[in-house]
């Protein structure tokens, strides 16, 4: 299942899904509340959008779910793994570790703490969510399944700390890639979906026949 980035839709899928067909894998994709054609006026960042993603699940047959997300979708995955015990692997893409780091971060520097402040409270009004809730860090604690991280060494968007503070806090099986020379969306290079494809061929063999 693939989950798309800010801004994105289901239709940058295009690519993986003639990707992954050709090993036999069927590929679902759609599009994030407040994007594309799905409703929601606000985006929150996991705090709603992996219980969307469960519904998602209801409407599949069983089986292995890989979950391949990038920027946002990588945090929704890792949020969701947390909690539904069907998703039985995930590929994290330039996650960021807790949603109030990454606006500090990116926030002009002009902006003051006490207005950066005011702006989570009126989005988390706006979207009805906890702004201190949308944390893949704490989230990664508690995922017992294989786990893939990649980040671009030069994302200056979302640093690469991000995906280090996600490795460090995953339990289990787990592995970080930093991909020299990219930034934010630049580090799924085609040499990169070469390890991609095998470590989803070795997730899915290791999943336990129900």
């Amino acid at each position: 299942m693939y989950l798309h980035g800010i801004a994105d839709n289901r239709m940058s899928a295009t690519g993986i899904i003639e990707r992954f067909e050709k090993h036999g894998l069927d590929v679902v994709a759609y599009d994030s509340r407040a994007h594309g054609e799905s409703g929601g006026e606000v985006c929150t960042y996991g705090f709603h959008e992996k219980k969307d993603l469960s519904r998602v699940l209801d409407a599949m047959p069983p089986g292995p779910i890989i979950l391949v997300g990038t920027s946002l979708g990588a945090a929704v995955a890792l949020q969701a793994a947390a909690e539904d015990t069907r998703i039985t692997g995930v590929v994290a893409a330039e996650v960021f570790s807790d949603l109030v780091t990454v606006v500090r971060e990116r926030a002009p520097f002009v902006f003051t703490p006490g207005l950066i402040r005011r702006a989570m409270d009126l989005a988390q009004e706006r979207g009805r969510f906890q702004f201190d809730a949308v944390s893949p860090v704490v989230a990664a604690r508690k995922v017992n399944v294989p786990v893939l991280l990649i980040h671009g060494a030069e994302d200056i968007d979302t640093s690469p700390e991000h995906s280090r503070r996600v490795f460090a806090a995953l339990p289990g099986n787990k592995r970080l890639m930093i991909v020299e020379g990219a930034r934010h969306n630049e580090s799924l290079r085609s040499e990169v979906w070469v390890e991609i494809e095998s470590w989803v061929e070795t997730a899915l063999a290791a999943t336990p026949v129900p």
